[in-house]
């Protein structure tokens, strides 16, 4: 058993509050196998793959961080959703549904969705199967997710399809509300049984209690190293040494001060060609047109904006215990230069600055300080959070999460990978996420709104395809 990092038990804790799962559409092409021989797949690579293989387990009284603890492949995992052939609209309907829900880590912190021969898909003719990998963010970021995935899907492993015998079914398709596993009364090790729960889970409280003066001393201690190297980087940002932290961006329409409502969910796929640009990464053009839409999108519904920014979560190199290894980035749209190029170039420098800011060793002291706060401390800050206000200065107005997920060798029993996409959570801030995503020579602009605020997603989405191209065209 391992105890979970202390941010990674932050993500758990927030699940209790808001819905934050990590979710990753992969499309495949059809394939002949059975749904239970995928489903035999599935449960026989997950058994090859350690993340797949735990599950959280709490301390009680939360007087120590929760655990991971080993934890078998359930028939829960794998849901099928049916009926067959839908069409790719009302995937997207049935997705938005999907992205309300979570997991419960304590059961099992991640399953599979699978839909048949969906019609009218991007990049294919024919009917493909649409794969959505759910996990708690607790297992994973979104780099560790792809990972995951990779190792999942990858076309590494020896076998195609696995045939196993055929387990009691399980009676989960669309026509049965997927929602949050429910952990049962009294919670059982992964045998399934009682057995070394009692003890275990006291021998632990008893730890906790034990530790407690530890790290509130450690917490003092390192606070106070926290507190001068906090002073340090501001006499060094004065100074010119360091770059200055972005001033917070004003709330939008696009940021209510209310729960989120239906979710929605578009995409649009594009060849990773035609967004290749010397001098350019794909981050950069995707953020250009994204300023141009959500400015135009705005602009039309009569609410013109100021200044834009996103939050761009930027995967951390170095090596760390917890399984969220990112910071995340306040970047500036710069909406202000009318020039898509001079403005692709503010928004590279921009991402630049933030990225060293970000990396400067002394921001490290207060991410130990995170460490070693007593779990029941940490636990209750997460409890009193204020969700249901909107702060007078953000990080950014909309979130946008790039990642590319490696080569086109993924396959689901022998049918190859086509796209692939994903969906930043939606909470009482953020009701606009983006998702860059690329495999392969395909790059996927995932668009996750609240359907309160963003009324007309289509009509956003055309405004971000037309941005798209014109900010392609403004390069040549």
């Amino acid at each position: 058993m391992t105890t979970m990092a202390a941010r990674d038990a932050t993500m758990f804790w927030l699940s209790r509050r808001t819905a934050n799962d990590v979710f990753l559409l992969y499309s495949f092409a059809e394939t002949d196998t059975a749904t239970d021989e995928l489903r035999a797949f599935v449960a026989a690579r997950a058994a090859r793959i350690p993340d797949l293989r735990i599950r959280l387990q709490q301390t009680p009284g939360d007087l120590g961080y929760p655990r991971w603890v080993p934890a078998e492949f359930t028939s829960q995992q794998f849901v099928y959703h049916q009926p067959d052939g839908l069409s790719w609209r009302a995937l997207l309907t049935d997705l938005g549904e999907l992205l309300g829900t979570g997991v419960v880590a304590t059961e099992y912190p991640w399953r599979v969705h699978v839909f048949r021969a969906v019609h009218g898909a991007p990049r294919s003719a024919e009917p493909v199967v649409v794969v959505v990998l759910q996990l708690s963010h607790a297992l994973a970021d979104g780099t560790r997710a792809a990972a995951i995935a990779r190792a999942l899907f990858g076309t590494a492993v020896d076998e195609t399809v696995v045939h196993s015998p055929r387990a009691d079914p399980v009676d989960n398709s669309t026509h049965h509300l997927v929602g949050p596993a429910k952990t049962s009364a009294q919670p059982t090790e992964s045998c399934g049984q009682p057995c070394g729960w009692i003890s275990g889970r006291w021998h632990s409280r008893v730890v906790g209690v034990l530790r407690f003066p530890t790290q509130v001393a450690a917490t003092v201690w390192r606070g106070r190293a926290a507190y001068l190297a906090q002073r340090e980087l501001a006499t060094r940002t004065a100074a010119g040494e360091v770059p200055a932290a972005t001033p917070g961006f004003a709330p939008c329409v696009l940021n209510p001060a209310a729960a989120v409502g239906d979710h929605t969910v578009r995409m649009v796929v594009v060849d990773a060609d035609a967004l290749r640009i010397p001098g350019r990464t794909v981050t950069v053009i995707a953020l250009t047109a994204i300023s141009c839409a959500l400015t135009d999108y705005l602009a039309e519904r009569g609410e013109p904006p100021q200044r834009l920014g996103t939050a761009l979560p930027m995967a951390l190199a170095t090596p760390s215990a917890a399984r969220n290894n990112y910071r995340g980035l306040s970047i500036d749209l710069r909406i202000d230069e009318p020039d898509l190029c001079r403005r692709a170039n503010l928004i590279a420098a921009d991402i630049a600055s933030r990225r060293e800011r970000a990396l400067n060793p002394l921001l490290a002291a207060q991410d130990r300080v995170g460490e070693v706060i007593p779990a029941v401390l940490a636990v209750r800050d997460v409890a009193r959070a204020d969700l249901d206000n909107v702060p007078a200065a953000l990080d950014g107005n909309t979130v946008v999460s790039s990642v590319y997920r490696g080569p086109a060798d993924l396959a689901f029993a022998g049918a190859p990978v086509l796209f692939t996409g994903g969906f930043p959570a939606l909470g009482s801030v953020m009701h606009l996420t983006h998702g860059v995503h690329g495999i392969g020579d395909t790059v996927t602009l995932s668009v996750h709104s609240d359907a309160r605020v963003v009324p007309d997603p289509d009509r956003y989405l055309e405004l971000l395809t037309e941005s798209l191209a014109t900010v392609v065209a403004a390069h040549r």
